[in-house]
C-alpha cells in the first residue's frame, strides 16, 4: 500500500513506444472527490496515460499508484477500485440496455439481489428507465455514453477513468452526462477525464494540459487563465489574414490566433509592448491596428501554453 492519500498519484511516469515517447515523466496528483481533466490536442499522450493508470500498459519508467495500490505489484486491487471507459465502450448492439447491463453485472461477479437495486439506481440518475428494454443498436450517442456509464458503475468503482466519453455526443446530452458526473463526485467518486472540449474543462477542479507527452500546466482552470505570465489582447484588423501574418514574425510576440473578426494576440511583456507593435505596424505601413486588453479564455490560454512549448522544444 502506498501511504499517500491522493488518489492518483504518478512519478516521472513515462511511455516510449519504440522511437516515440507518448508519455514523458509524467508527475500529477488527484486528490479524492476531484474531477480531474487531462486535455491537449491529438497525439498529446492523454489516452495512453489512462492506459497506464489502468494498467492496461506497462510504464516504460516512473511510478504510479491508484487509490493507494502500485499499479504494477497490485494491479488487482487496483482492477476493483476503477471504472475505465474507453473511447469505444463495449456495448452489445443486439442487447437490450438492460440486457447489457446485466452482461456487465455477471462480469463483475454482482450478486442478483444486488444487482437489481443498483440498476433501479442508474437508471433513475441517468433518467434512463423508460429506455431499459430498448435495442442499444437504436440509441442516440448520447443514450449509448449513458449506458456505457452505468455498465462502468456496476462494481461501486471508486474512482473513474473516462476517455473522451462526450465525443460525437451532442450538447444537450453532454450537459446530461456532466450532471451525472456531479452527483457521481457527490456521492464520493473521483473522475479524471480526458476531453477535447474546452468547456468541459472549465468544469473540472483542475486540469493538467499535456503537449507532446508532457505536462505544461496543472492548475484549476480560473487560476491557470489568471496566471500566465504573457498578456492577451484583442486586436481590431481591416484585414485580419494579412495582420495574422505580420504580427506573428515579430519579436515577443507569443501567438496570434483568430476570434471572430478580432485577433487574440498574446505578448511576453519582458520582449515587447503594444506600444512597439503599434510603432513596428505603423512603419510596416499597416494602420488600423487597434489593440485592447483582455481576460485570456481558457482555449486562448491552452493556445498560447502549447505555442510556447512548441517555441522551446
Amino acid at each position: 500500500m502506498n501511504e499517500h492519500a491522493a488518489m492518483v498519484e504518478t512519478i516521472d511516469l513515462t511511455r516510449r513506444f519504440g522511437a516515440e515517447t507518448a508519455v514523458d515523466r509524467l508527475s500529477i496528483k488527484v486528490e479524492r472527490g476531484e474531477i480531474f481533466g487531462l486535455v491537449g490536442p491529438d497525439g498529446a499522450g492523454k489516452t495512453t496515460t489512462l492506459r497506464l493508470l489502468c494498467g492496461l500498459l506497462d510504464p516504460t519508467e516512473g511510478k504510479a499508484w491508484v487509490a493507494g495500490h502500485d499499479v504494477e505489484r497490485d494491479l488487482d486491487a487496483v482492477k476493483d477500485r476503477i471504472g475505465y471507459m474507453a473511447q469505444r465502450f463495449g456495448l452489445y448492439v443486439d442487447l437490450t440496455v438492460e440486457e447489457n447491463m446485466w452482461f456487465y453485472a455477471d462480469l463483475f461477479g454482482i450478486s442478483q439481489g444486488e444487482r437489481a437495486a443498483l440498476a433501479a439506481r442508474l437508471l433513475r440518475m441517468t433518467r434512463m428507465d423508460p429506455f431499459r428494454g430498448r435495442l442499444t443498436g437504436n440509441l442516440s450517442g448520447g443514450m449509448k455514453q449513458k449506458l456505457a456509464l452505468m455498465c462502468t458503475l456496476l462494481h461501486h468503482p471508486q474512482i473513474l477513468f473516462l476517455d473522451e466519453p462526450t465525443t460525437g455526443v451532442d450538447p444537450v446530452s453532454r450537459r446530461d452526462f456532466w450532471a451525472i458526473l456531479y452527483q457521481l463526485v457527490k456521492d464520493g467518486l473521483t473522475v479524471v477525464i480526458t476531453t477535447a472540449y474546452l468547456d468541459e474543462a472549465e468544469r473540472c477542479n483542475r486540469v493538467g494540459l499535456m503537449h507532446r507527452g508532457r505536462l505544461v500546466r496543472c492548475e484549476a482552470p480560473d487560476v491557470l487563465k489568471r496566471n500566465l505570465e504573457e498578456l492577451c489582447y484583442e486586436v481590431r484588423t481591416h484585414d485580419a489574414r494579412r495582420d495574422k501574418e505580420f504580427l506573428e514574425r515579430l519579436s515577443g510576440v507569443v501567438s496570434v490566433e483568430p476570434a471572430g473578426a478580432t485577433l487574440h494576440l498574446f505578448l511576453a511583456p519582458a520582449q515587447t509592448s503594444v506600444d512597439r507593435l503599434e510603432k513596428e505596424a505603423a512603419a510596416e505601413g499597416l494602420p488600423g491596428l487597434s489593440f485592447r486588453r483582455i481576460m485570456p479564455s481558457l482555449e486562448d490560454a491552452f493556445i498560447a501554453l502549447i505555442r510556447k512549448a512548441e517555441r522551446a522544444a
